[in-house]
This record gives C-alpha cells, sequence and structure tokens, in this order.
C-alpha cells in the first residue's frame, strides 16, 4: 500500500480510537450504553441513522451492480430507498414512543410475556450473528484486497476495532463511528459524482443516450431484464429489499437516541435528505464505472462488481482519490459492524439477563457488566464464524435457508396462541373509553401510542 493510502486507514482509525476514549468518559449507566443516554440532537441522530443505513454494499455492491447490468443494478437503489420510507412510517413511531432500549421492549409493552421478549431477543441475537458473519466476510475480502494482507489478519483488525468501539463508548461512541463514516462517504459520493458528470460535460441525457453503446448490453442497458429476466426472481427481491430492513436490529436502534419525537422528526428529516440524495448519486458511480471503468475490468477484479467504486475513483482522480475511497470503504465497514455488536450485545444483556434471567431485578452496575461481557462474546463469536466462512459462502445461504424454514415453522406453532391474545387485547381497548387515556394498562390501546398522547416520529 502507498504511503497516502496507509495515511488515510491511519488517520480513520485513530479519529475513532479518540472518539471512542471521549465517548468512554461519559458512559457510565446502562441507559448511556444503550442509546447514549438519549443526548444525541436531531442532526447526530439524523447523519448517524443515514450512516447505519449505508452500508458497505450500498457503496460497494450498488455501483458495481450498476456497472454491470444497469437498470436491474439500481433495483437495489429503489429498493433499499422504499425500505427506509418502510422502517419511518410504520416501525419508527411505535419503536419511538414504547422501546426503552430494545426492540423486544417495545413488543414486551404489548405482549407482556417472557417467552415473547425472549422470542424477540433470540431473533435478534440471529440476525445479528449471520449479519456479522457476511459483513467481517466481506471485510477481510476487501481489506485484503486493499491492503495486501492475510484474511484472518484483516478479520482480526475488524473485530478488535468493533469491539473497543462497543466494549469503552457504546452507543456514543458508536453513533459518532457513524457519523464520521456518512460525512466520508457522501463526501466521497459526491466527488465521484461530479468527476463523473465532469466526464460527460454535466450533460445528463447525454450520458445516459452514451450509455447504450459502452456497454456490451446496448439499449437493453437502460431497461429492467438484464439480469432479472423473469419477474419473480425481481419482485422476490424487492420483497426482500423493502421488508427485510424492517427487521434490522442495529437499524431500529437508532430512534431511541433522542430525547422526544421532536427531536426524532428533526433526525428524520435530516435522514431522508442524505439516504435520498446518496442513492440517486448510485446512478453515477454505477454508470462512470462502466464507461470509464469497463465491465472486464470490473469483473477482473471482482466477479461480484464489488470493486467498481475504487477502480473508478482510481480512473479518475489516480491513487489519492482510490486512497481516499478506500479508507471510506474501511470506515463503512468499521461503523456497520460496530452498530451490530451493540444491538447483539443489547438483546443479550437486557432482554436474555436482565428482564429473563434476573427478571428486571438488576442493578446499574450489573447492567453494565452484562453489557460489556456480551459484547466481547457477540464479538468473538462472530470473529471464530467468519474466520471459519471464507470459503464457505453457499454454506452459509443453506444455513439462512434451514434458519428461515426453522424460524417459519417456531411462528406456525405459536401463531395461534399470539393471535388470540391480539384479539383479547384488542376487545380489551375497544371497551376502553376516553377516561383511561391516561392510565398506565398493558392491554389497552392507548398505552401502545405513550399513554394517550401520540407522538408522530414521522413528519
Amino acid at each position: 500500500m502507498s504511503g497516502i493510502g496507509l495515511f488515510f486507514f491511519v488517520a480513520i482509525v485513530g479519529l475513532t480510537l479518540y472518539v471512542t476514549y471521549v465517548a468512554s468518559k461519559r458512559t457510565n449507566s446502562a441507559s448511556e450504553f444503550y442509546t447514549a443516554g438519549g443526548g444525541l440532537t436531531g442532526w447526530q441522530n439524523g447523519i448517524a441513522i443515514a450512516g447505519d443505513y449505508l452500508s458497505a454494499a450500498s457503496f460497494l455492491g450498488i455501483a458495481g451492480a450498476i456497472a454491470l447490468f444497469g437498470f436491474d443494478g439500481f433495483f437495489f437503489s429503489i429498493g433499499y430507498l422504499v425500505a427506509y420510507l418502510v422502517v419511518l412510517y410504520i416501525v419508527a413511531e411505535p419503536l419511538r414512543n414504547l422501546g426503552r432500549y430494545t426492540l423486544a421492549d417495545m413488543i414486551a409493552a404489548r405482549f407482556n410475556q417472557k417467552k415473547v421478549r425472549g422470542a424477540a431477543a433470540v431473533s435478534t441475537i440471529t440476525i445479528v450473528l449471520f449479519y456479522m458473519i457476511a459483513q467481517l466476510v466481506g471485510a477481510g475480502a476487501l481489506i485484503q484486497l486493499l491492503l495486501g494482507i492475510d484474511y484472518w489478519i484483516a478479520v482480526l483488525i475488524v473485530g478488535t476495532m468493533m469491539t473497543i468501539y462497543v466494549l469503552f463508548g457504546g452507543m456514543a461512541a458508536t453513533s459518532w463511528v457513524q457519523i464520521i463514516k456518512a460525512v466520508l462517504l457522501m463526501v466521497g459520493t459526491v466527488i465521484i459524482s461530479f468527476l463523473v458528470l465532469w466526464k460527460f460535460n454535466f450533460n445528463i441525457l447525454g450520458m445516459f443516450s452514451e450509455m447504450k453503446s459502452v456497454t456490451t448490453h446496448g439499449e437493453a442497458y437502460l431497461h429492467p431484464g438484464v439480469r432479472y429476466t423473469n419477474g419473480i426472481d425481481t419482485i422476490s427481491m424487492m420483497i426482500a429489499l423493502v421488508l427485510g430492513t424492517a427487521g434490522l436490529p442495529h437499524i431500529l436502534m437508532r430512534f431511541f437516541t433522542v430525547k422526544d419525537a421532536k427531536t426524532a422528526r428533526s433526525s428524520v428529516v435530516y435522514a431522508t435528505w442524505i439516504v435520498g440524495i446518496f442513492y440517486i448519486l448510485t446512478i453515477f458511480l454505477g454508470f462512470g464505472a462502466a464507461a470509464f471503468v469497463g465491465s472486464e475490468q470490473i469483473v477482473a477484479a471482482n466477479a461480484a462488481g464489488n470493486m467498481a467504486a475504487p477502480l473508478l475513483a482510481e480512473a479518475l482522480g489516480g491513487e489519492l482519490l482510490l486512497s481516499f475511497v478506500s479508507a471510506v470503504a474501511f470506515a463503512t465497514i468499521l461503523a456497520v459492524v460496530a452498530g451490530l455488536v451493540l444491538s447483539g450485545a443489547s438483546a443479550f444483556a437486557h432482554d436474555l439477563y436482565g428482564q429473563i434471567i434476573k427478571k428486571g431485578k438488576v442493578t446499574e452496575k450489573e447492567q453494565m457488566v452484562a453489557a460489556r461481557s456480551a459484547s466481547i462474546a457477540v464479538s468473538v463469536i462472530s470473529i471464530v464464524l467468519a474466520l471459519g466462512a471464507q470459503n464457505y459462502e453457499r454454506g452459509l445461504l443453506s444455513v439462512f435457508s434451514i434458519l428461515y424454514r426453522c424460524l417459519c415453522e417456531l411462528t406456525s406453532n405459536h401463531l395461534h396462541d399470539l393471535l388470540e391474545e391480539v384479539h383479547n387485547n384488542w376487545s380489551a381497548c375497544s371497551d376502553c373509553d376516553g377516561s383511561s387515556h391516561g392510565t398506565r394498562s398493558s392491554t389497552t390501546e392507548p398505552e401502545l401510542m405513550g399513554g394517550g398522547r401520540i407522538d408522530v416520529v414521522y413528519g
């Protein structure tokens, strides 16, 4: 690696470690560890939400997909953007109004049973672990390619960094790492997009016209059907993107870090603008890579096209821009895995240990010890699994399929009981009059909306 590239990597690591050091002095309670004490401002949480949402898949994967498959690749941008709206308009409101630390808190407030909380916690941990494997395997492969080091060393570097962020800084450090990552990602994306437009003389219509001739797909490049020739494949992929995001625990936790609904609405506005602008700019990343790098070189570097953005940066800005973009990709991975560790640790320490095993009778000190111990456990398990999963991508997909099947079977076995409880709770709610709106009750609808006061997150 060149001296410029090493400088960028060291600068990012040093900056994030300094942020963690500062945050560690303020992380002395469970609330501060899990939710940064609800002290983030609207713009801080908004940028952090965007940072959590814009993963390496968004930056590297979508750019490569558009470069290789045109409009079919842009499906990912559309899917992720719509998925963000699903999170905001369906999930965010009840999560913000009822959740204390985790998704299980929200569910348990409506269905006050240990098995419901336990199921939610286990689901969170399962999602985190498998998501972590994919992230760490990708991180190891990317850093191995960029830095020229062994895969296992790359995984250990990322694993150690994410553990430090969460173990010492909690949500405050993780949030600021996300903010740093989001700013760097947007800066890099805007610079590359500007250079691409400059190459096309800032003629967007001319760019679209020229893309018909610079790829082997011709005019089909600008229409669906290059990669997904079967409509069922397209529909299934979009469903997975749009609905799957609403179940990612590290995304949902971000709505617990503000003090009230007004601040949450403010953060949503910031996040919406950042996420929306980024996914629009992925068009320029993909088109630029197709035009100025070429599909053959992209596939030669990585069969899935994940090196399209770094290769485009090198083609347009030389070694300096390549080094910066590579460092941004590294920061992106660090930020995502840190959020995953925190969400997994929260499910372990708060839901399973604090609420189920200890029945809520746990001291502040015990909560902090449990949270930090769970952070180490989640990190170690994820690192070990990632080290053994380097060459077993198909095996991982099989595990996902089996897991999904098992979860579906488990859900179907208990669906009748759950629906019966929902019916009973709804019936109880229907019998309530307006005077009950200020009463705390686990079976009334007013509590679902925050004790009679509807705090709408979205604006």
